[in-house]
């Protein structure tokens, strides 16, 4: 049996009931070395299957000959398992061993809990944009771009930056400049849930200069998107009276 199980933001605070009722039946704990050290309270005598960034399929195998072998495995993600996370990788290698029981477990999502911290930017339509382009062609991502800001939806955009990859925010943000004015409300939030978690209100003029890195997430307001009370808030369109 094999729980695939998102984390939500941080440790085990940020987790769901469901989620941790699950990994209290596993004996076997897998994923990357820094979300096993969040929940290290939860894991203890159990055997850890521990891997880096970008060997996640050789993890997930691993996982299903440990689940094969009879043991109940757990496979963790942050934020939610089936947003930018495991679940759809281990379903994939699934078919390679059909006898595998597979339950998704979700947790919540950066885009949901880092605009809980700014403030509500997500209450209307919005859309999740990645700008890794380890698996995704930058010009697909130039697409989705352009799609979303001409949709006016609000965005959250993971994976903004890298040690390697110091050129996709600022391009992103001309794209989005093509369509929005330049004093569109924008957020960040770093190691959200977290020791150290920051948050930042800022134009979308000053987000194409702003420092980031791989614990931060990029919120991107849409036309309606104000700030209030030192908020982030886009409006639903409730009528106040």
């Amino acid at each position: 049996m094999i729980y695939v199980i998102g984390l939500g933001p941080g440790g085990a605070a940020q987790m769901t009931a469901r989620a941790k009722n699950a990994l209290a039946r596993c004996d076997t704990v897998a994923g990357y070395g820094l979300y096993l050290d969040l929940i290290e309270e939860l894991t203890a005598g159990k055997t850890r299957i521990a891997t880096g960034m970008t060997r996640e399929t050789e993890r997930c195998r691993q996982a299903l000959d440990a689940a094969r072998a009879g043991h109940t495995v757990a496979v963790v993600s942050s934020g939610d398992a089936g947003v930018y996370g495991m679940a759809g990788l281990v379903l994939e290698l699934a078919g390679e061993r059909p006898d595998v029981a597979i339950e998704v477990i979700p947790g919540v999502t950066a885009a949901l809990s880092g605009g809980a911290v700014l403030g509500a930017p997500m209450t209307n339509d919005f859309a999740c944009i990645s700008l890794s382009d380890l698996m995704t062609p930058w010009a697909v991502i130039e697409k989705r771009l352009r799609a979303a800001a001409e949709g006016d939806f609000c965005i959250a955009l993971y994976n903004p930056m890298s040690k390697k990859r110091r050129d996709q925010l600022p391009r992103a943000c001309d794209i989005l400049l093509a369509a929005r004015a330049p004093e569109t409300v924008c957020g960040l939030t770093r190691n959200i849930g977290r020791e150290g978690e920051t948050y930042d209100l800022l134009t979308l003029r000053e987000l194409r200069d702003a420092a980031v890195d791989m614990l931060t997430t990029v919120f991107v307001g849409n036309s309606q998107t104000r700030v209030i009370a030192g908020r982030m808030v886009t409006p639903r369109g409730y009528r106040i009276e």
